[in-house]
Parts: C-alpha cells; sequence; structure tokens
C-alpha cells in the first residue's frame, strides 16, 4: 500500500476541497485486472477532491479494492456489488447509499464491454449483452438517480463513451461502437430534458487509453514479444505519440462534475490525444 499511495501521489493531482460535501455514485468503479482502470481512477481522483466515493461494480473485490485507496486518501465511502444491467441489484445499491449517506450528487457511469465482431459474426446473445451492459444500464440507473438529484435541487451525470462512438477507427467492433454512440445520445438526451432542474449530464469520451482491460485484451491476441510491438504501434496511431493514461480522464471527469463546469451541459469532452481528428 505505502508503494501505491506513492505512486498516486504521483499521478493524482493536488488535493482540494471543491468536492467536499458531494456524494458520488461510481459504477464499474474497480479494475478487471491489476492497474488502474478509468473506473478506478475515478473513484481516486473524487476522493482527492473531497468527495464521498461509492464504489460499484460487479465484483466485489474489485469495489474493495478501489475503496481501499478512497479511504486511504481521507475520503469517506462504501463498496457496493451489482450487475449493473440488473434493474433490482442497481435499486438496492441506491437505496444502500441513500441509507448511508441520504444524497446522490454525482453519478459516474463506467461500466461498459465489448467484444469482436461485425454484422455477420456477433453472435445475438453477445449483441443483447453488450447492449444491457452498456446502454440498458444507463436507463436503469437514471430512472432510479433523477428523480433524486431532483428532488434535493441539482446534481451531476457524467457518461464515459469512447471515440469508437464517434468513428470507425479500423477495428470490427459493431456492438461496442453502437452503443458507445447511443450512450452520447441518451446523455444528450437527460441534459436537455433536465436543464431547468440543476441537473447537468456529459459525456467523457476517451480515445486509446492503457488500462488493464486494454493490456489483457490486447495480450491474449499476441505473445510476449509482440504485444510490445502491438502496443507501441497502438502508441504510433495517436497523434500525441503515446496511448492515454486513466487519469487523464479521471481528470476530465472531476471538471465536469465541478463547479468549473456549472454551465456545461450535454455536450462531450474528448480526451485522445487528437486521435478523431485523424478520422474526421
Amino acid at each position: 500500500m505505502k508503494e501505491e499511495l506513492a505512486y498516486l501521489e504521483g499521478v493524482l493531482p493536488v488535493a482540494s476541497e471543491r468536492l467536499n460535501g458531494r456524494v458520488a455514485l461510481v459504477s464499474g468503479g474497480g479494475s478487471s485486472g491489476p492497474g488502474w482502470s478509468i473506473g478506478k481512477a475515478c473513484c481516486a481522483t473524487l476522493a482527492r477532491h473531497g468527495a464521498t466515493v461509492c464504489v460499484l461494480d460487479a465484483n466485489r473485490d474489485a469495489a474493495e479494492d478501489a475503496l481501499t485507496f478512497v479511504h486511504a486518501l481521507g475520503a469517506r465511502g462504501i463498496a457496493l456489488q451489482a450487475d449493473v444491467a440488473d434493474p433490482d441489484a442497481m435499486e438496492r445499491a441506491v437505496q444502500t447509499v441513500m441509507s448511508e449517506y441520504g444524497r446522490i450528487d454525482i453519478l459516474q457511469a463506467n461500466a461498459g464491454i465489448g467484444k469482436v465482431g461485425g454484422p455477420e459474426d456477433t453472435p445475438l446473445p453477445d449483441w443483447e449483452r453488450i447492449q444491457k451492459v452498456n446502454v440498458d444500464s444507463l436507463l436503469i440507473v437514471s430512472r432510479l438517480v433523477l428523480p433524486l438529484m431532483r428532488e434535493q435541487g441539482g446534481g451531476n451525470i457524467v457518461t464515459v463513451s469512447s471515440v469508437a462512438g464517434l468513428r470507425y477507427l479500423g477495428y470490427p467492433h459493431l456492438a461496442y461502437n453502437v452503443t458507445k454512440a447511443a450512450l452520447i445520445q441518451f446523455t444528450r438526451m437527460i441534459a436537455q430534458q433536465y436543464a431547468g432542474t440543476g441537473i447537468r449530464a456529459n459525456t467523457v469520451v476517451p480515445g486509446l487509453i492503457d488500462t488493464p482491460r486494454v493490456r489483457h485484451t490486447v495480450g491474449r491476441m499476441f505473445s510476449a514479444d509482440d504485444f510490445e510491438v502491438a502496443r507501441a504501434a497502438r502508441d504510433r496511431q495517436v497523434p500525441m505519440g503515446r496511448m492515454g493514461t486513466p487519469w487523464e480522464v479521471a481528470n476530465a471527469v472531476a471538471f465536469l462534475v465541478s463547479d468549473e463546469a456549472s454551465y456545461i451541459t450535454g455536450t462531450e469532452l474528448v480526451v485522445d490525444g487528437g486521435l478523431i481528428g485523424k478520422y474526421a
């Protein structure tokens, strides 16, 4: 833990009180493997700015792991296990947060899955599961959280899409791309419908980010030597010459849920090192 905390001091922003008193529910807040996912980095970054962080993940151990760092950073929080596509499980999770803290100021939705395949080779069960996790989950949690935010006078929702939802990058990930595009429009509609209630909704759109899921996916496709070649190729694909880090995405999230972004709603903040400019 000492080494991990030393690492965090090198990647986290300076501690602030910009989110003091606010309760954040972070879905997909754990990490699928060793290291830092976008969701786990968001948990630590929100905690760094003073938020109470409720870490929700399908994997209890992953949620508990992320919560360890929330507490180590001096913030309050709880770990929750739930499948984001299960309405009953999500209702119980939201009720737990409300029982513990009495409010939800920030909903930060990270949960997402994908699978290689185009129209001819994407099995319908895979398509349906990806749709449930990536899109239906937002409908499920929004129905639970929006009334609470409206009653308390406001709140912030930040979803995580992907540049794959904006451009075809040369990889056949049909279900993933389509659902990430749907997330953007879903978030825009929330922003418009609830703009007069004090609720803001925005989407962060990451590019090629170095995460445990990416390393696992690439690692299954290549040998150890070829993995480094593939990793270098991903770096070269980005105009800035490297993949992004989860922390760069988390910092964008922290900005959007802060008062500094008080006049921003219904928009997309692209964090991609210039990648989509190549595919305009």
